[in-house]
């Protein structure tokens, strides 16, 4: 709280200093102070300088016995229930990952739009006229809520250079009820401020959007064009306007404690558990229910797409059926296998 004070008191200062010429030196040196302090609060560092080990709120993905414990009929009800929109946020830039996006992941959606910030001929998008990226985003949640609020319960967020896999966000989604306020992702802190890096999506329970679109028509809590002095990106800024209504940020993990929602590319977190655990490269890169990677080129959400969906190791039968999507390609595949009595066990 204090620092909360401090900084604004700053930032009128700052104005009221550089209204009074009379105050001189005083006048200079306390505007630069107020600057500084202004920045440490507010400015988004690079990933090299993010804090990302530190206290945090977390939340879990279901355990892999309680689940294997349910039901078929169980499972499935659970899985149909799940309904996830899909909003990923474009620009005139972005059209080849944007078609890349197009022709891979964002098909497991139960339904996908693209989010533009112009008008783009070549491909169909919601057009939000604007370059902000606050702006986008609080613009694009505004819609998908007034429009979808009655058929999907999770919303997801995500740039077009981030590869999701929307089965395994299901699985993570399995038990969580979406009349509750989520605020999912990988969380950074930064000073008083725990926010989810939208690098890695974020996703958002039916309820939070909710209350989300209730705190826009509050201009004093949620601005939007952000502060005055600063302005803040628009996770940070998203996470101030969920904070107001009692949402706080969750860093999403497996079973295991690791990470699933991944701000880096596959290969750049293989290549960090290579120089840091160089006996477990596996189990020191990633989780094996991973739900997102960013920072992914168009060919290399298409190798993904291989990887996570087309590969399959001849007569091993996947017991994760109810999760995949209704008629996809790894759909046919798997019931091609249980109709032919392929069986094996799952590695």
């Amino acid at each position: 709280m204090l620092n909360f004070n401090l900084k604004y008191l700053c930032v009128c200062m700052c104005y009221m200093c550089g209204g009074f010429v009379l105050w001189g030196q005083f006048s200079y040196i306390w505007g630069l102070f107020c600057v500084f302090v202004t920045l440490i609060g507010h400015n988004k560092m690079g990933h090299g300088t993010k804090a990302h080990h530190h206290e945090h709120h977390h939340i879990q993905a279901p355990n892999k016995e309680d689940v294997s414990n349910l039901s078929e009929g169980e499972r499935m009800e659970l899985s149909h229930s799940i309904r996830v929109y899909c909003i990923i946020l474009v620009k005139p830039k972005d059209l080849g990952n944007w078609a890349a996006v197009k022709e891979t992941w964002s098909k497991h959606c139960d339904k996908a739009e693209f989010y533009s910030s112009e008008n783009v001929k070549v491909f169909d998008s919601v057009v939000l006229n604007t370059n902000d990226m606050w702006v986008m985003v609080r613009n694009a949640y505004k819609l998908a809520y007034e429009r979808y609020k009655d058929e999907y319960n999770w919303f997801f967020l995500a740039h077009p250079t981030t590869f999701a896999v929307i089965e395994n966000l299901k699985y993570f989604l399995l038990k969580k009820d979406p009349s509750q306020p989520f605020y999912i992702g990988h969380t950074v802190k930064s000073g008083e401020l725990e926010y989810v890096d939208d690098d890695g999506g974020i996703v958002l329970s039916i309820e939070s959007l909710k209350r989300l679109s209730k705190i826009f028509e509050d201009p004093d809590k949620c601005p939007e064009q952000g502060g005055l002095l600063w302005k803040l990106s628009e996770d940070k800024q998203l996470a101030v306007c969920l904070k107001y209504t009692g949402v706080l940020a969750e860093n999403a993990e497996d079973s295991e404690g690791k990470d699933v929602f991944n701000t880096k590319s596959v290969g750049s977190l293989i290549k960090e558990a290579m120089a840091n655990h160089p006996q477990q490269v596996v189990e020191g890169c990633c989780s094996d229910t991973a739900i997102t990677f960013n920072g992914l080129a168009p060919n290399h959400m298409h190798v993904m797409m291989y990887g996570v969906y087309r590969l399959r190791a001849y007569g091993h039968n996947f017991k994760d059926l109810p999760l995949l999507p209704k008629g996809s390609l790894v759909d046919s595949i798997s019931s091609f296998n249980i109709n032919k009595g392929v069986k094996g066990k799952v590695e």
